[in-house]
């Protein structure tokens, strides 16, 4: 859904991510002029919290509002999205939400006719940003963002979910609960992350979380200018 299909037009952003550590970072690279505007709240890690946490806020405040972001660190999919990389979601997407069988293997339920799982991300905004940061020499990358209730941990996993979701680029757990929450207050909506590991075989040492954040405080910063 377009920006132009939402009717109302607040004009605060609202930016919500899982935990106090890129709370604080986010905050932190907000240049004073763009913390006027700003909004920072933490909703929690998974997609129930997210969901739940941004639409209690946005049950007072959504007039307030022009634009919802979905912002932290995740894994990023080879060879799209390196450690340390940005990923713009141009959809989000519930990865497990859905039915396995015996059969057929995953159906989501888009498939199963119990709802949807896909939400698209605000076009204009997106691409106006991945413009900004390739123009400032950031990493970034465009492609479908999962949500997941269990974060991948085996190659066979990896697998299933890229044969199934061929433009998986990054895996966050909050996306799609703030997503569905901007929606219900018909609000546009977008998704950062910034890549601290490599979906695949759980390696907990190899994760890059201080890297990720680094990259998140510097995409912050042109995000306040572009937006």
């Amino acid at each position: 859904m377009e920006a132009s299909r939402y009717t109302k037009a607040g004009s605060r952003i609202l930016i919500a991510v899982a935990v106090q550590a890129e709370h604080d970072v986010i905050l932190q690279a907000l240049p004073d002029h763009a913390r006027q505007r700003c909004d920072v709240i933490i909703v929690g890690v998974g997609p129930a919290s997210a969901a739940a946490r941004t639409a209690a806020h946005l049950a007072t405040e959504s007039d307030r509002y022009r634009m919802v972001i979905s912002a932290g660190i995740g894994g990023g999919f080879a060879p799209h999205a390196p450690i340390g990389s940005i990923v713009l979601a141009n959809q989000i997407i519930a990865a497990d939400l859905g039915s396995e069988t015996p059969d057929q293997g995953f159906l989501s339920v888009d498939t199963l006719g119990f709802g949807r799982s896909i939400i698209s991300a605000d076009r204009r905004y997106t691409t106006e940003l991945t413009s900004a940061l390739r123009a400032s020499n950031i990493p970034v990358h465009v492609g479908a963002v999962l949500t997941v209730s269990t974060t991948t941990g085996s190659a066979h996993t990896t697998a299933a979910l890229v044969q199934r979701i061929p433009d998986a680029t990054a895996e966050g757990m909050e996306g799609f609960g703030v997503a569905m929450a901007a929606e219900l207050f018909r609000l546009p909506i977008m998704e950062m992350r910034a890549i601290s590991n490599e979906v695949g075989p759980r390696d907990r040492d190899s994760w890059r979380i201080p890297d990720a954040l680094k990259s998140l405080r510097q995409a912050t910063r042109i995000l306040a200018e572009v937006l």
